[in-house]
C-alpha cells in the first residue's frame, strides 16, 4: 500500500474491519515495524525509529480505544502527553489550548480518567496527543461509542485543530462523516489501497456508496 498526507490536510482512511487501518497508524507512529517499504516524515525516513522519538519529531497519536491511564487524573494524563518536552511556557500554552478546545476537561482536571464518560475520555485522548505539540495528528476512531451530539462536537474540534495548521490522518467508522471532514480519502481492503481521490469523488462513487455509505 502507498499513501501520502500533505501538510495542512485532513485525509481519511476508510475500510471494513480488519482492512489494516489501525495497523497503518501504528506503523506510522512506530508501534509496529514495517516488513518492507518505508515511512517518510517530512521527507525523511523514520523506519525503525522508536515510537518515543517519532513523537518528538512531531507525530501525535490518539489510538483506538483511547488507552488512557485510568488511575491517573485528567491533568496527569494530559501532562503525560508532554513528557518529552522541556519548554514549560509552551506546555502551559498547549494545556490552556486543550482546555479551551475541551472546556469539560478543565472542570474534570482532578477527576480520575477511568471515571469519565466515553465522550470525555475521547476528549482526554485527543488532548493528550495535542500536548506533544504535533505537526501531524493520527486519529483512530474518534467517534467510537459516542452519542451523536458528542460526535458532532468532537468533529468540530478536529476541524478547529486542523484550521490552526495541524495535519490530520483520520480513521473513522462513519465513512460519510470522515469523507465530509477530509479533503481526500483512501479506501483500504486487506492491507491494500484500492481507491483514492478527493472526498467528493469518493462520496459520489456508486461502489463506495454501496460498500461503505449505506446508500
Amino acid at each position: 500500500m502507498s499513501l501520502e498526507v500533505h501538510p495542512g490536510e485532513i485525509v481519511a482512511l476508510i475500510g471494513s474491519n480488519g482492512a489494516g487501518k489501525t495497523s497503518t497508524l501504528r506503523t506510522i507512529s512506530g508501534l509496529i515495524s514495517p516488513r518492507s517499504g518505508d515511512v517518510l516524515l517530512f521527507g525523511k525516513s523514520i523506519r525503525g525509529v522508536g515510537a518515543a522519538h517519532i513523537a518528538r519529531l512531531g507525530v501525535g497519536h490518539a489510538p483506538e480505544g483511547r488507552r488512557l491511564f485510568a488511575r491517573m487524573t485528567v491533568r496527569e494524563n494530559l501532562d503525560m502527553g508532554a513528557y518529552s518536552r522541556s519548554d514549560r511556557a509552551g506546555i502551559r500554552r498547549d494545556l490552556e489550548r486543550v482546555f479551551t478546545l475541551f472546556p469539560r476537561l478543565r472542570e474534570r482536571a482532578t477527576q480520575l480518567a477511568g471515571s469519565l464518560s466515553g465522550g470525555e475520555q475521547q476528549m482526554v485522548a485527543i488532548g493528550r496527543a495535542l500536548m506533544s505539540d504535533p505537526k501531524a495528528l493520527l486519529l483512530d476512531e474518534p467517534s467510537l461509542g459516542l452519542a451523536p451530539i458528542l460526535v458532532d462536537a468532537i468533529f468540530e474540534v478536529i476541524q478547529e485543530i486542523n484550521s490552526k495548521g495541524t495535519t490530520i490522518l483520520l480513521i473513522e467508522q462513519n465513512a460519510l462523516l470522515a469523507l465530509k471532514t477530509a479533503s481526500r480519502g483512501y479506501v483500504l481492503e486487506t492491507g491494500s489501497v484500492v481507491l483514492s481521490g478527493p472526498s467528493a469523488d469518493l462520496i459520489a462513487s456508486p461502489d463506495i456508496q454501496r460498500a461503505y455509505l449505506g446508500m
